[in-house]
């Protein structure tokens, strides 16, 4: 049995001081991890449904197997997971800026760490996901302009709520086009959001890519009482043409 509470880990990083910490859920009697930065909750195991929709919603728009996907945001790996779950994957990058989250998972203080890190189909790069967008070598710092079949995004709240100013350009029609090269035909960009459909985003994916949908996932809230939404975003690239 766990402690009621207890900090795993607390470090100083260029955005801020981040934690790792576990409680124990009173209802359930369950361990629930949550990370903060600052005095932000990022993140919380308590709430996965959204991760793992993010990962279902987009590769479901996948024809064929093999699939090479990119993840952006380690955060506590549901979203990774999910992509491993699917038997059509072949390999998987997860991109995270935070080498201190990328450590969790290798040393295993994370429910699904031991098991991402070392899963042969996965490997965990350290790296800022929004600077390598925008590179013209790509996401991939060991096989420069590779494509993917499919890449998904949790790092900020929503496009209109981001981490860092910097990240809020990938979010413009440049932005996406620039991360859409990195899409081989009929690819996918699918994007986790906290906030209900952004009408005025689902205008940019549609200036962008060649179909584009929303979202809306449903779960239980037990902190509310409620039931709480999150949006996925899914968009795919044309077909046999590229953009």
């Amino acid at each position: 049995m766990s402690a009621r509470f207890e900090e795993i880990d607390w470090r100083p990083t260029p955005m801020g001081d981040i934690s790792l910490r576990r409680r124990r859920d009173p209802a359930s009697g369950d361990d629930v991890y949550e990370v903060k930065l600052g005095d932000e909750f990022l993140m919380s195991s308590l709430f996965t449904a959204g991760e793992i929709a993010l990962t279902q919603l987009g590769l479901a728009k996948l024809p064929g197997t093999d699939l090479d996907v990119a993840v952006g945001g380690l955060g506590l790996g549901y979203t990774a997971q999910a992509a491993l779950d699917d038997p059509r994957v072949r390999s998987l990058i997860v991109v995270e800026t935070l080498g201190e989250v990328i450590e969790w998972h290798e040393r295993g203080l994370v429910p699904l760490g031991a098991g991402l890190a070392s899963d042969p189909r996965c490997r965990l790069v350290h790296g800022d996901f929004f600077a390598l967008a925008g590179d013209p070598h790509g996401l991939d710092p060991q096989t420069p302009d590779r494509r993917f079949h499919a890449i998904l995004l949790d790092v900020d709240h929503s496009p209109r709520h981001v981490l860092h100013p910097r990240h809020a350009a990938l979010y413009q029609p440049a932005g996406l086009r620039a991360l859409a090269e990195r899409l081989h035909p009929d690819g996918v960009f699918a994007l986790w959001s906290n906030d209900a459909p952004d009408e005025q985003f689902n205008a940019v994916l549609a200036e962008v890519f060649a179909e584009s949908e929303a979202h809306v996932v449903e779960f239980d809230n037990p902190l509310q009482g409620a039931t709480a939404t999150n949006t996925v975003y899914v968009a795919r690239t044309e077909t046999g043409t590229g953009l």
